[in-house]
């Protein structure tokens, strides 16, 4: 089933009534089944969320997405309890060999690479060098063939003097918000397959919780930038506002493909965490990771 996702900008309170949220402020009042959500976006410093709301929420495996001051994604509840033999998959997890990190980060970045000259392709309407450079990817990305697509994709991409960075100007904050998205929906699928988000396979920041979602969403990233191209072109506002907000979150809903069957990127990311699990437990080799263009 298709979650809905929710953004909320207003001053509200948000409590439940009968497994259902309910959304007040002083326009309107709205409801929906609590089963239905998937995320939760709470975007003002004076929304009242109740806890018998947020414990709701988490017992469903809705994510719960607070933004700090500068409306970018700044914390996320997640549920602790969603997979019915988590002890024993952390275990799995935690005995991971460095081999198998190592091939597993390598299908990865290849994965990321493929994509991100797809989209440029797309784009620019040109042949590139990327699927060349995925080629080269060795196990671990030991000679860092992520940095070097990168650096040629970021050139290509925008066509200007464009430099990514956290912090960067325009439209770097497009793409932070989206990202901090597709994250939130990674640590969710992650938790739902009853992974330990903090135990990545390459990301080891000892003060990063979510260091297997930012493994995890290396190759869905350009369904971000694809995003935040389409509203470049259509938008001249520089500013997140509510509009352009609810267009990236719509991310979440697109149509990625795999070999026999299509899923939402919600969906496609549960089956995508479900394989690296099973890649954890011996049971398969690669991550089962969807392609973004058909």
């Amino acid at each position: 089933m298709l979650k809905k996702s929710i953004l909320i900008e207003n001053k509200s309170s948000v409590t439940t009534k009968n497994l259902q949220l309910v959304i007040k402020n002083d326009l309107r009042e709205s409801s929906i089944p609590i089963e239905d959500i998937g995320f939760v976006v709470i975007d003002n410093p004076e929304i009242y969320i109740s806890i018998t709301a947020l414990n709701l929420l988490v017992e469903n495996n809705s994510a719960v997405i607070i933004c700090g001051k500068t409306h970018l994604p700044n914390g996320l509840f997640l549920n602790l309890n969603s997979h019915h033999i988590q002890q024993e998959l952390f275990k799995y997890q935690i005995q991971a060999s460095v081999p198998l990190k190592k091939k597993l980060w390598q299908q990865t970045i290849v994965e990321k690479i493929k994509n991100q000259g797809l989209l440029l392709e797309k784009i620019t309407q040109n042949k590139n060098k990327l699927e060349f450079l995925a080629s080269k990817v060795l196990s671990g990305d030991t000679s860092n063939m992520e940095g070097v697509a990168a650096n040629f994709y970021w050139k290509s991409f925008f066509k200007t003097d464009f430099k990514r960075e956290r912090f960067g100007n325009y439209p770097n904050n497009f793409l932070n918000y989206g990202y901090a998205i597709l994250r939130a929906a990674t640590a969710r699928a992650l938790s739902g397959s009853g992974l330990l988000n903090t135990l990545g396979i390459h990301h080891k920041s000892k003060y990063n919780a979510f260091a297997l979602a930012d493994d995890i969403m290396e190759p869905f990233r350009p369904i971000v930038d694809e995003a935040v191209y389409t509203i470049m072109q259509h938008y001249d506002e520089q500013e997140l506002n509510t509009e352009i907000k609810s267009v990236l979150l719509q991310i979440l809903t697109r149509t990625v493909y795999f070999k026999d069957e299509k899923s939402p990127l919600m969906v496609a990311l549960q089956k995508t965490t479900s394989s690296l699990q099973q890649c954890f437990t011996g049971e398969r080799k690669k991550i089962k990771y969807p392609k973004l263009w058909n």
